[in-house]
């Protein structure tokens, strides 16, 4: 027959003992070294690509009433080329944003009703291509109407 001893569970009564003393701060100490390091690599990360500049093309889809419309495909492309080369679709204000590049060039706009499910688009009609003019890395606000 086997006897097992239970070992007492001493805790120090006092409020500066020793071990919780040094296991506190070296525990702080281990967060701050790992916070430290941790921030030198978003700063290292953030050092390594610079960002380019750009331009903006932000807009906003309309549907006959007026209002906006969410889940609208939109679709850019230079005006100098045929296929478009971004698309996107409006949110749920009806907005859009698309970064371009920066510096002078022309692109079209327009919105593709092509495959659109959603029950708002049963009623809608392809609206009018826009033509956006970008001199530099600027910001250009537009509107897309759909009939």
């Amino acid at each position: 027959m086997t006897i097992l001893k239970r070992r007492a569970v001493v805790h120090c009564r006092r409020p500066l003992c020793p071990r919780h003393w040094l296991a506190g701060r070296f525990s702080w100490l281990f967060i701050i070294v790992a916070s430290g390091a941790f921030l030198s690599t978003l700063a290292g990360v953030a050092e390594q690509k610079p960002e380019k500049p750009y331009a903006l093309i932000y807009g906003t889809v309309f549907g006959p009433d007026n209002r906006s419309v969410y889940g609208i495909k939109v679709k850019i492309r230079q005006a100098d080329q045929k296929k478009a080369r971004w698309e996107l679709y409006s949110d749920h204000a009806g907005e859009f944003a698309q970064r371009v590049p920066a510096g002078r060039a022309d692109y079209v706009v327009w919105a593709d009703l092509k495959g659109c499910k959603a029950s708002e688009c049963k009623n809608l009609r392809q609206g009018t291509e826009v033509t956006v003019h970008i001199q530099n890395d600027e910001r250009t606000d537009i509107s897309l109407h759909l009939k």
